[in-house]
């Protein structure tokens, strides 16, 4: 492999843009090469593991890095829930817990979270709200004050990191992200199809500063990449389409035309069954989607989202981190020709090679790390690399 006549930055502004680009672009999602850090040693970092190593060197190397970065006010007020709330944090057989108890309205609600040291995630055993009653208890937590100014140090500093090599991506949940996740799964979809009023006072809830807050970061940082995620909490089958729309697209459209304003660029995140929302999607003038899961995580080919929204949106994916870790090289190299070759069909705005996830173990096997070095070795051999 050499280097090409566009540097990596270049290539992923373009490809937004919907001009020409050298190749595509190839990126491992949440690994960067940046966040990494084999030499730290939290007993909770799996990438202090040596088989990481050759992974986060070729993530840095070779890849078309996208970093992404949270924003904050620069002034943070205090939180309203800190009065009502107690917390605790635990460490037992291995696994660090946290609890967390909110008192309002009469009831105590309880979240509980529990991470283990082999595993890149944080589980959540108990969800804070578990019925009607606590929704109307949540609702009478005063809004979050919110500063004045926008913290633009995280993204700059992210940006001075990569030089050209990639870009930063800013990440933000919307406001069904912010809801649905305080129940459980079985519980979010029962109150969101039989109480729908009470499901959209709790949505204008975190609409109202996350608007707010959307618009101030989108003009403190114009003209960069964000990933907008929670959308697929109202895809089919957990709701139906009519949902998504009073759901996703009147509280997500907002969002998208601030950051349009300020010369963005929206990435809308959804796993899952898209091909009945793929209109809404379209239509709420999002420029990109990931990671557009083929079947049977998904319910529509690559090629399909290319022929009918191509035009529009930028394609990110659309490999499955299980095939990844899981399938032989042989077979995952068809995998990486069909996506490649699918992404790209005829005319279309852009087409990023992505996987769906990445492995949240702390041993990485030799065949996933085989896995990943084929994708950047056939991504280069499109270019004649």
């Amino acid at each position: 492999m050499k280097d090409l006549d566009m540097t990596r930055r270049e290539r992923l502004m373009a490809t937004l843009r919907g001009e020409p680009v050298d190749r595509p672009a190839v990126s491992f999602y949440e690994l960067n090469g940046l966040d990494e850090d084999p030499e730290n040693t939290d007993p909770f970092n799996i990438y202090s593991h040596p088989s990481w190593r050759p992974l986060i060197e070729l993530t840095r190397d070779y890849t078309d890095r996208i970093v992404m970065r949270g924003v904050a006010y620069a002034a943070v007020q205090p939180d309203p829930l800190e009065s009502i709330t107690d917390t605790e944090t635990y460490v037992r057989d291995g696994s660090r817990f946290t609890v967390r108890r909110v008192s309002v309205g009469g009831r105590v609600l309880t979240a509980r979270t529990r991470q283990d040291p082999d595993v890149n995630t944080v589980w959540t055993e108990e969800h804070l709200l578990k019925d009607t009653g606590d929704v109307r208890a949540f609702l009478q937590i005063p809004q979050p004050s919110t500063g004045d100014t926008i913290d633009t140090t995280p993204v700059r500093d992210a940006e001075a990191a990569l030089g050209d090599t990639g870009i930063v991506m800013i990440d933000t949940p919307d406001p069904l992200c912010l809801a649905a996740s305080l129940f459980d799964m079985a519980e979010y979809t029962v109150i969101g199809m039989t109480e729908q009023r009470l499901f959209h006072e709790l949505l204008e809830r975190f609409a109202e500063p996350l608007w707010e807050k959307t618009e101030a970061v989108a003009a403190a940082l114009p003209g960069r990449l964000w990933r907008i995620y929670g959308p697929e909490y109202a895809s089919p089958p957990y709701l139906p389409p009519e949902l998504f729309r009073e759901y996703v697209c009147r509280y997500v459209t907002p969002m998208i035309e601030s950051i349009h304003r300020h010369g963005g660029y929206v990435r809308i995140h959804s796993h899952g069954n898209l091909k009945a929302i793929l209109d809404d999607i379209a239509g709420m003038g999002a420029d990109a989607l990931d990671p557009i899961e083929p079947p049977p995580q998904g319910d529509v080919e690559l090629r399909y989202v290319r022929k009918r929204y191509g035009d529009r949106l930028v394609l990110f994916g659309n490999l499955e981190v299980s095939d990844i870790e899981n399938l032989a090289t042989e077979r995952f190299a068809e995998k990486v020709r069909r996506a490649l070759d699918e992404g790209t069909a005829g005319t279309g705005r852009g087409f990023v090679l992505l996987p769906s996830a990445c492995p949240y173990g702390r041993e990485l096997s030799t065949l996933a790390l085989r896995n990943y070095e084929t994708m950047v070795e056939m991504v280069h051999r499109v270019s004649g690399v």
